[in-house]
């Protein structure tokens, strides 16, 4: 059969595991929940439910494992993870010595990318921009099946750029938590669309209440939900213009808005360099286990690096 697929993905509330036989077959999956600011707490829990894959899985497998941040190149130390008592920290040695074999670590919106194009809604497709639309808004992107890192391990870094082309009543936009004024994220985040809407009508609501409103046919709903639309197709036209993706696959708890998917081509399309806009929009096949599949299949490649 050969060797299992494990993959973890190592989230701020939850670590999700999963055992894939080379086939992409699930053998076992578990969660647990995250050791929150506990650094070594987190790799002891992390190596707990590898073993335990494996003992439900009947065998070893290669590990990897997607991480909410990414790895600085000179040192191996993670950097830009929202689980903070991750920074600064050599993740991939000290989880390479405890579990006495290497691992890959790999960002988790690359993650999604990779688990699209090995076997997802992405599957054949030699570009796969996966976009996560969420608590917060990030990217990935995989070439022939493998993630695309890049020098700095800040490809696809997509929620931290400006809002392209701003109207008046845009600018200077929303404060973020990096520190700059109307990143991407706080305009097509699920805060974000709460917020917006807040900004237009005085009124606190979900991201989720202003859908369902939106299709009761509440006008106010209705117009924020296209402003978002409006937002989200400038946001990702500023992407093919510099990537020409084959395919766009969509995550994240937004993604599963089925409305997206008929409007979205006629927003992006205007502000793509020389006209037309044909690029399928997808939401990912594996939805909330996209991710811990994309780190199983990080093993895939066996000329890739490991810590």
């Amino acid at each position: 059969m050969g060797a299992l697929r494990i993959g973890i993905d190592l989230g701020g509330t939850k670590i999700a595991g999963i055992a894939l036989d080379p086939d992409g077959r699930v053998r076992a999956e578990r969660r647990v929940a995250t050791p929150r600011g506990d650094y070594d707490a987190s790799l002891r829990a992390i190596a707990a439910l590898v073993a335990a894959l494996e003992a439900e899985a009947g065998g070893a497998g290669t590990v990897g494992i997607g991480i909410p941040g990414a790895l600085v190149p000179a040192t191996g130390r993670v950097k830009n993870a929202n689980s903070t008592w991750l920074n600064g920290r050599p993740l991939g040695d000290d989880l390479s010595a405890l579990l006495t074999r290497s691992v890959r670590l790999e960002n988790d919106a690359n993650c999604l990318a990779v688990s699209e194009a090995v076997d997802g809604a992405g599957q054949g497709a030699a570009v796969v921009w996966a976009v996560i639309l969420g608590t917060g808004v990030g990217s990935g992107i995989a070439l022939s099946g493998r993630a695309l890192s890049g020098r700095q391990r800040i490809a696809g870094e997509w929620g931290h750029n400006p809002l392209p082309a701003p109207r008046d009543d845009e600018r200077p936009g929303p404060a973020c938590y990096c520190g700059r004024h109307g990143c991407i994220e706080t305009w097509l985040s699920g805060p974000g669309l709460a917020a917006d809407h807040a900004r237009r009508t005085d009124r606190a609501m979900t991201g989720e209440a202003i859908v369902a409103a939106m299709r009761a046919g509440d006008a106010a709903a209705r117009e924020t939900f296209a402003a978002w639309l409006d937002r989200l197709g400038r946001g990702l036209a500023g992407v093919v213009n510099l990537l020409d993706p084959d395919v766009i696959v969509l995550g994240g708890g937004l993604s599963t808005i089925p409305e997206i998917y008929g409007a979205l081509p006629e927003r992006v399309a205007p502000h793509i360099f020389g006209g037309g806009f044909d690029t399928p929009i997808r939401p990912s096949r594996h939805g909330d286990a996209s991710g811990v599949r994309g780190a199983a299949w990080l093993w895939n490649n066996q000329d890739a690096p490991a810590a």
